[in-house]
């Protein structure tokens, strides 16, 4: 199977850390490294990912950022460090776990079967037979925003907010993570619209043609997420400012990012990325 490095965002994650799954998926797989990207975390985060790289290096890898920049620049900070590391696919994974580790190698195999997909991306579909444990009224909301969300980017997608996402490494993926995101609450849906940007300007497969649903077996509602009802109202405030800015007759094609380090200055008290690869 081809490598694949897996971004995973954490703040203040030291009581959501499930370390027996995650030291179990380290034991199983041969081709998979968890880059845990620590979000300025104020508890015991940093601690514990020193130890999961302690205990395997070859499959656990952290990324310290100074201070706290958000879930969205976590993510964007990961794939920069992880795009340096030789990987074939990249993905981004929440803390939680809500989806299993065990899709990864799964979402791989959709990559390795279909060369003309560069995106693989969860979907919490509620089918027979699948445990998808999910509150009522998340979900209705939910399905209401990737409705909304699906017409400003002229695709259907069924979930666009599942924290489960792989990525072909093409030389398009890197400008996809070279600038900061706009919106905080909603990147995936801003990765989604510069993808579609790119296509439009490259006249290339439109994001339909590139992107894969994968059905979720199992997923679940952990507690301790700080989402509030009220962050669906800024979600689509942002999801305005999404179209304006990628999608609409009026957009700008961004300009290339200007050279810079792969990540912010990091905390020097902090553990560094290890030193036998590049990045990740």
């Amino acid at each position: 199977m081809s490598r694949a490095v897996v971004v995973v965002p954490c703040y203040n994650e030291a009581k959501r850390l499930n370390l027996w799954q995650i030291q179990d998926f380290g034991r199983r797989t041969s081709s998979v490294e968890l880059l845990f990207v620590n979000d300025g975390s104020r508890d015991e985060t940093p601690e514990l990912l020193a130890h999961l790289h302690h205990c395997n290096p070859r499959c656990f890898n952290h990324l310290h950022l100074a201070a706290n920049g958000g879930k969205a620049e976590a993510v964007r900070q990961g794939f920069l460090a992880a795009l340096d590391s030789g990987a074939d696919y990249i993905g981004f994974w929440d803390a939680d776990l809500a989806t299993p580790l065990s899709d990864i190698e799964p979402f791989c195999r959709v990559l390795d079967a279909r060369p003309e997909i560069e995106i693989v991306t969860g979907t919490r579909m509620p089918l027979l037979g699948h445990k998808i444990q999910r509150q009522q009224l998340r979900r209705w909301l939910g399905r209401a925003f990737a409705r909304t969300a699906s017409l400003a980017l002229g695709v259907r997608i069924f979930d666009t907010q599942c924290g489960a996402k792989m990525f072909r490494v093409t030389p398009q993926l890197k400008p996809l993570f070279a600038r900061p995101f706009l919106t905080r609450w909603i990147f995936d849906v801003e990765i989604f619209a510069r993808v579609e940007q790119q296509c439009r300007a490259a006249g290339r497969s439109s994001l339909g043609e590139i992107l894969y649903e994968f059905p979720l077996d199992a997923w679940r509602d952990v507690a301790g997420s700080t989402l509030k009802k009220g962050d669906f109202a800024k979600a689509v405030v942002e999801l305005a400012r999404i179209y304006w800015t990628y999608l609409s007759p009026l957009a700008r094609p961004v300009a290339p990012a200007p050279s810079s380090p792969a990540h912010p200055p990091a905390d020097a008290s902090a553990p560094a990325a290890r030193s036998d690869q590049q990045a990740a």
